[in-house]
């Protein structure tokens, strides 16, 4: 029986979305199943059919295939037909689709993602500083959050992992795990393809062939996507459109059995991504702060000084005001071997991998027309190697086990350059002579470069002793030396003479130049030992249904701050440490028609690793640095829900509400709003910023058979999915000016298709209902804030064939 594609966690705002979509197919009781359940949820199925036959959602979560439903951990599972449903083909798409997973992109480079609240906050990225979440693609962890932030091509399946998973995926796994696996090449001959036109200039083509080269010992797999749509935003200064995404990636395997104990798999993979982006709009304007004072030389006494009018405030008017080049840039490209071995009662597995990415941006550091900051970018140039040896038990024993050991290096070479124009001294300083100020700022740029490495090496063991058919113990340890070093310098490159100014004046201008950014050069490396483990107790109370407890301890080694320092920070940001404790229950009723997993936590972390981000004074620069929050916590739960009643239905629902909070944070920036009374407040017992306390998904598949044409059955069908996510803070002050309103978001599709795949036709929309929403909202301290919006309502076109 053929099983096809639940959205996993769609979400209607209402009930009645999903009762509409019902009615608008006009479908008898019957539907289609999915190949996908809610997260962690094996597939329902027909209840007519033998339960024995029904398909599970295989999972790798500990480094070994096995059922989602027997692995005593909350997690969620989107597959390739998931994708296919809901249209989406990047990472800060699926998170529509799993409650706890947030992801928030300024761009690529400057991507932050979090799970329950944890893994980093929405400042801007610092190469010294790594994300809480890791991220793993066909067993390869990626060094940095932009190597993720190309099209997912060609997918088998992807496991967002909830909680420390340091035990067996390592250090940078505090707050959880995405493992994101492609298909494997096929030793019998298949082909599918998609073709997708839209409005906005929107084509894609994806396409993967897979075949044998040498009988059933070679076969290969070719995957390509290329992805094209116009901009969103449109620049009333340059007259040009703004915010669109031009994407190529094509991935290549090798799946080599020389006999069938042995599998060795080489994949290389180059993907391109191009954006005009990013351009800023303005969402608001104060002048005041908020106990009624007013903010001096605030933005629109800078504007009037200028003779510079703004745009007025109507973000989702999508007009933006920049005269300077923006751009979003970059490659990335790698080449990996993995080893399978199977020994009888133990099997090797090694990976091989070195991986590049090569970031190259641009951007109008002012957002207006005016030449104040004329360049403001951080280019980065990454480079990783990575080698992962383990050993496990094979078949089902008293004692299962995994044991290995990892080694993994990593460079970033980041190169900086800030240049200032004409308008720049009148901008930021009108109490300076302008002889002095042109002087100082009209045409300097200063460059700086960074080297962050890294060197790491662990080894871990992981075993289950399984005390009864129902009790069973999970015992976890890894032990990680890790050595970072690494060193930074700016220097200035460009700019007026300064000797052909009198001595007064060139000294003046020359402390205003180091005041925005000064010639500094310093190293700095430390080494540092840590220990991550957990022990799990899980007891099956009947056949399908396990409840299961646990406690994790996460590490993450201490982080470099290797940029302009202001006063009183150090370079070496100390070490992070977390107790997650977590029960749940994993179950299916209805002769498993029905799944429901919940899950509750408390997760309490020590010298949490901060991203800040703040406004150097009398300036529109930015100084970003690394520090420590002594305390944090995140608690909360979960719950995920599928109804596939028969074959060609399935109902869909999850949910989170997670408090995350500072418990101990009485040195954190102060709120633009605020500053007249000092540069510090105390943020304890605040909401962590990026963090919205609820989130729920609803989503629906439905199908109906229709008849036959040219020998094959035919289909109609129907995808529903809505993603709501409650109000949330977007800065490192929790500025009120930087609150985003609760949103909700629905996306629908509809089509026909045969009933072998062999051909799909279907219509969609994505923010059917046109909601205005915000991504970001950055407030200055000049009164000026500016936003990222979401995107407008778009409509398509796909055509898919599968042989």
């Amino acid at each position: 029986m053929r099983k096809t594609p639940t959205s996993h966690l769609a979400t209607f705002n209402a009930a009645s979305a999903l009762l509409a979509l019902g009615a608008a197919l006009a479908f008898p009781a019957a539907a289609r199943a999915s190949d996908v359940d809610a997260p962690a949820a094996p597939v329902a199925a027909d209840a007519a059919v033998d339960t024995a036959d029904i398909a599970e959602i295989t999972v790798t979560a500990r480094r070994r295939e096995e059922s989602a439903q027997d692995v005593p951990i909350a997690l969620s599972v989107v597959d390739a037909n998931t994708l296919e449903a809901t249209g989406n083909f990047t990472l800060g798409q699926v998170q529509q689709l799993v409650p706890s997973l947030q992801v928030f992109s300024f761009n690529p480079r400057n991507t932050n993602i979090n799970i329950r609240g944890l893994g980093s906050n929405v400042a801007l990225t610092n190469d010294g500083l790594e994300n809480g979440v890791g991220i793993y693609i066909d067993n390869v962890y990626y060094g940095r959050v932009g190597q993720s932030q190309f099209d997912l091509v060609d997918l088998q399946q992807i496991e967002v992992l909830r909680g420390p998973q340091g035990t067996l995926f390592g250090k940078n796994t505090t707050s959880g795990a995405i493992n994101i696996t492609s298909r494997l090449p096929s030793f019998a001959p298949e082909f599918s393809g998609e073709a997708t036109i839209g409005d906005y200039g929107y084509h894609q083509v994806r396409g993967s062939v897979s075949a044998p080269i040498l009988g059933d010992s070679v076969a290969f797999r070719l995957s390509l996507a290329d992805t094209h749509r116009d901009g969103f935003l449109y620049n009333v200064t340059k007259q040009r459109h703004a915010q669109d995404y031009d994407n190529f990636t094509a991935r290549g395997q090798l799946l080599i059995k020389p006999s069938e104990d042995v599998a060795i798999r080489l994949i290389g993979d180059y993907s391109q991504q191009r954006q005009n982006h990013v351009l800023n709009v303005f969402a608001n304007y104060f002048g005041t702060y908020d106990n009624g004072a007013p903010i001096l030389n605030n933005f629109l006494d800078r504007a009037a000084r200028a003779g510079y009018t703004p745009l007025p405030v109507a973000p989702f008017e999508r007009l933006g005001d920049a005269d300077g080049h923006y751009q979003s840039n970059m490659e990335g490209y790698g080449l990996s071997g993995q080893l399978d071995w199977d020994f009888g009662k133990l099997a090797l597995t090694s990976i091989t991998a070195y991986r590049w990415w090569d970031w190259n941006p641009a951007n109008d550091g002012d957002s207006t027309a005016l030449p104040v900051i004329t360049k403001a970018q951080q280019a980065n140039r990454q480079r990783q190697f990575s080698q992962e040896i383990r050993l496990a038990s094979t078949g089902s024993n008293t004692i299962d086990y995994v044991v290995g050991a990892y080694y993994f290096w990593q460079i970033i070479r980041g190169y900086g350059a800030t240049a200032y124009g004409s308008a720049a001294a009148n901008w930021n300083l009108p109490a300076v002579p302008a002889v002095v100020g042109n002087a100082a700022l009209d045409g300097f740029e200063a460059n700086s470069t960074s080297t962050p490495e890294t060197k790491s090496y662990a080894v871990f063991g992981q075993a289950d002793w399984n005390i009864s058919d129902a009790l069973k113990l999970t015992v976890g340890l890894r032990f990680t030396h890790e050595k970072k070093s690494g060193a930074f310098e700016q220097f200035h490159v460009a700019g007026v003479d300064l000797s052909t100014l009198p001595a007064a004046q060139a000294a003046a201008a020359l402390a205003i130049r180091n005041q925005f950014n000064p010639v500094t050069s310093f190293s700095t490396s430390f080494s540092d030992d840590s220990l991550s483990g957990l022990i799990s107790l899980s007891y099956r109370v009947a056949e399908d249904a396990l409840l299961y407890g646990t406690y994790s301890r996460g590490n993450k080694s201490g982080g470099l701050n290797l940029t302009a320092l202001p006063p009183g920070i150090e370079p070496d940001i100390r070490p992070e440490e977390i107790d997650n404790f977590e029960v749940g229950l994993k179950s299916q009723w209805l002769d498993r028609a029905l799944t429901v997993n919940l899950a509750g936590f408390w997760t309490e972390v020590s010298d949490y690793q901060t991203a800040i981000t703040e406004q150097v004074q009398n300036t529109v620069n930015f100084r970003q640095y690394i520090a420590n929050i002594p305390k944090v916590r995140s608690r909360g739960f979960e719950a995920d829900l599928v109804y596939a009643p028969t074959e060609f239905v399935s109902l869909t629902a999850s949910a989170a509400y997670t408090d995350a909070t500072y418990r101990d944070y009485r040195n954190a920036p102060q709120a633009q709003e605020n500053l007249n009374l000092g540069g510090i407040q105390d943020l304890t017992g605040e909401q962590l910023s990026g963090v919205p306390k609820f989130t729920y998904t609803l989503g629906a598949d439905l199908a109906q058979p229709v008849g036959e044409w040219g020998g094959q059955g035919i289909e109609v069908y129907g995808h529903g999915d809505f993603s709501h996510r409650s109000s949330f803070n977007t800065s490192a002050t929790n500025s009120r000016f930087a609150q985003i309103a609760g949103y909700g978001l629905l996306n629908v599709r509809f089509g026909v298709r045969s009933d072998d795949d062999q051909w799909d036709l279907s219509v969609w929309a994505r923010n059917l209902t046109d909601e205005n929403y915000f991504l970001t909202l950055s407030p200055a301290n000049t009164g000026a804030v500016t936003a990222l919006v979401g995107e407008p309502r778009t409509l398509g076109v796909t055509l898919r064939t599968k042989l």
